[in-house]
């Protein structure tokens, strides 16, 4: 009976923990892992750099085109920046109601207001023949001029002239409203005097003597009619100078109002003075 030898015992490989190293070269397949595996990498690696080209060449092309418009691509205005900006003031096509604001306003306004804008506006008045509008009514004080040197005499309207007459709170009431005049800013120098006798009508000086007259809206009118008052040597009394004869001051001779040129003496002085007091009438 044959004798079986027996078999040697297989080589054992040692154990990667033993040695430390890993034998590349006994195990199958490795080698194809690692290639793979670095195929992957430098795949993914690839992918990661043309991403990232692309982004930046969105951000250059981007920023390549701010601040640059033209005719064809204006930027729209910021509406909401503009709404909230204060009004300009004054009239302007800016501030200037819509059709349909205006409505709303009118709508909301009180309806005084409303009664107020819905009544007539009245016609401007029609000059006269000398092409100047007739005077209207003064509002001012109604006053009566005394004589310093007389005081119970006062500048009262006697038929076409002016006379300096005595007048009381126990004359007639005609006579004291002939005595009484409306002081108005004169019709030629608004720092100067006018007196009225209403009506449209005021005293002025014609050949050099007062006189009531309707004013016919001339020139030469305003300035007859104009008188600027002076110091008067006189405490409270005023001179009346004529203001297209300066050097002339209304005076009263022979009870007559007249017009007369400065004298150095002390009649003159007395006879120029005269106080504006409370109307009579």
């Amino acid at each position: 009976m044959l004798e079986r030898k027996p078999e040697p015992a297989p080589e054992q490989t040692p154990k990667v923990w033993e040695t430390g190293h890993l034998d590349e070269s006994r195990i199958p397949g490795t080698r194809r892992l690692y290639l793979a595996g670095a195929l992957f990498v430098a795949v993914v690696a690839a992918a990661v750099t043309a991403i990232s080209l692309l982004d930046s060449g969105r951000d250059e092309t981007s920023q390549e085109g701010v601040g640059q418009t033209t005719s064809a691509d204006e930027p729209i205005p910021d509406l909401s920046i503009e709404a909230s900006a204060t009004e300009p003031s004054g009239k302007s096509g800016f501030s200037s109601p819509q059709p349909d604001d205006r409505a709303s306003s009118e709508s909301s306004r009180s309806p005084e207001a409303q009664q107020r804008s819905s009544e007539p506006v009245p016609e401007p008045s029609k000059p006269t023949a000398s092409g100047k509008p007739p005077a209207k009514e003064p509002s001012a004080p109604r006053k009566s001029v005394q004589a310093v040197n007389y005081p119970d005499r006062f500048w009262h309207v006697s038929g076409s002239s002016v006379r300096l007459d005595p007048v009381s709170s126990s004359s007639s009431a005609g006579t004291r409203q002939d005595a009484t005049f409306q002081l108005v800013p004169g019709l030629a120098d608004s720092d100067c005097y006018s007196f009225s006798t209403g009506e449209g009508g005021y005293l002025r000086h014609e050949s050099f003597r007062l006189r009531p007259d309707s004013d016919d809206g001339s020139e030469l009118f305003e300035k007859d009619a104009t008188f600027c008052p002076r110091q008067a040597s006189y405490s409270g009394a005023v001179m009346l100078e004529s203001v297209n004869y300066p050097g002339r001051f209304l005076r009263h001779r022979d009870f007559q109002l007249r017009l007369d040129p400065y004298e150095y003496s002390g009649l003159y002085r007395a006879d120029t003075a005269f106080r504006l007091v409370k109307g009579l009438s």
